[in-house]
């Protein structure tokens, strides 16, 4: 049994055949899916397929692209909702910060403030963080551990390689591998993958975005985490159930709620 800690089936490119893209990962082994909350506008439809299915759970939070909609009063609207397991996607992206250095300033200002404020909320709650880091893994590091993010714990969403952030794993962090793992140009994350510990390790695709090989260039999908597990067994030379075991019971105890599908 493997379990998706990262799919964004609210996404638009899933509204037409999102019956038949569960279906077909269940079928493959594929037996609990998170879909972490991105922005507010798509937060209805994650809902209502959490409550479709038994499979199907959600988080509330901001992506660091759309801080400036930041709402606490909308996340407490969601966070009561018994299918809600979890705070984010939340964190810092560097990636396309404004030109202009004023800009600048104050876009990584605002996104350090409401990351900080979805920790502190996600301690008001109890809820584990699901973190975003691009580009940004110093400052993410500090914050995660000046704010007493261990509270909680959490899983770093899409893990970008760096052995800057291997020290959250004493913090009480997961490290989510998905589709990138497999890709010809992830020499980094393969050479580091081995020096994460076996039990802060979850998998995950980011569906519909980094599709794994052999799939590369076709919308992604909980399915495919079947290939991130046989890369996972192949460059930790374990078997694929062994990898199977250890993840879903990784991200069962990260998201204890899980368990009701297990």
């Amino acid at each position: 049994m493997i379990l998706d800690t990262h799919c964004h089936l609210d996404n638009e490119k899933f509204y037409e055949d999102i019956d038949e893209v569960i279906k077909n990962a269940l079928e493959h082994g594929v037996k609990g899916f998170l879909i972490p909350g991105a922005d507010f506008e798509d937060l209805p439809q994650a809902v209502k397929l959490a409550e479709k299915y038994d499979e199907v759970f959600f988080s509330v939070g901001i992506h660091p692209y759309d801080c400036d909609s930041y709402d606490e009063s909308i996340m407490e609207k969601y966070v009561t909702h018994p299918k809600c397991i979890a705070i984010g996607e939340c964190g810092l992206d560097y990636f396309r910060l404004p030109e202009d250095e004023e800009e600048k300033r104050q876009n990584i200002a605002k996104q350090k403030e409401v990351f900080i404020s979805q920790i502190e909320f996600a301690k008001k709650v109890n809820k584990p963080l699901i973190v975003h880091i691009r580009e940004a893994s110093n400052d993410s590091r500090q914050i995660l551990m000046d704010y007493n993010a261990k509270e909680v714990g959490g899983v770093l969403h899409c893990f970008n390689a760096s052995e800057h952030l291997l020290p959250l794993a004493d913090h009480g962090f997961y490290y989510g591998i998905g589709g990138v793992l497999t890709f010809k140009n992830a020499k980094k994350l393969v050479d580091v993958l081995p020096k994460i510990p076996k039990d802060k390790l979850i998998i995950e695709t980011d569906a519909p975005y980094l599709t794994p090989h052999p799939h590369r260039g076709k919308r992604n999908e909980p399915y495919y985490t079947v290939f991130v597990a046989d890369k996972m067994a192949e460059l930790l030379n374990m078997p694929r159930d062994e990898i199977e075991k250890l993840t879903t019971n990784n991200a069962i105890k990260l998201f204890n709620e899980f368990s009701r599908i297990s």
